[in-house]
């Protein structure tokens, strides 16, 4: 461990709390499209990861409202742009080059774990209780799953969403 990153008198590490973050070498090509969510805590979740993780843009349908103090900085880094409606948005998306992946559990679900993100790519996140529609499920490119090995059988829609995005910027660390 470097010097500078110890404390001069017992040499031990130094907690770093709020450090500046790790600059981008690009902008990411990640965005998030979360479906209408039951929950405004579980929006502002999502914000503030996107924020952490360098994510530029959440796409919200329905009426979904960040909460400034759950996102944090997150809601003045992130571009929030609000859709009536999610067909339309995905045609938009796939139009302009995206990859559209659900983050779901279904039959045609593929590991998050080994799962190989392109570096432009939509994230799809569903509803908390009832996720991702089968007819949406049949228009994206890929859907994934989060593996799990205990009770309850899925992760919060915010947690889930944090974990797939830190995948993503885990294959493309530098943006």
């Amino acid at each position: 461990m470097a010097s500078e990153q110890m404390d001069q008198v017992s040499g031990d590490p130094i907690h770093q709390r709020h450090k500046n973050p790790d600059p981008l070498n690009r902008p990411r090509e990640l965005v998030v499209v979360c479906g209408p969510m039951r929950s405004n805590v579980n929006l502002s979740r999502m914000v503030r990861a996107c924020g952490c993780f360098g994510v530029s843009k959440v796409f919200c349908i329905g009426r979904g409202r960040v909460i400034e103090k759950i996102a944090r900085d997150g809601k003045s880094r992130v571009q929030i742009a609000t859709h009536r409606s999610l067909s339309p948005l995905l045609t938009t998306l796939r139009r302009d080059g995206y990859h559209l992946v659900g983050l779901e559990q279904a039959s045609i679900s593929k590991s998050l774990y080994t799962y190989e993100f392109r570096r432009r790519t939509a994230l799809i996140v569903g509803n908390e209780r009832k996720g991702i529609s089968e007819a949406v499920l049949s228009t994206v490119d890929d859907v994934v799953e989060i593996p799990v090995y205990g009770l309850p059988f899925s992760q919060n829609v915010a947690t889930a969403s944090a974990i797939a995005i830190y995948e993503y910027c885990r294959q493309f660390p530098q943006g």
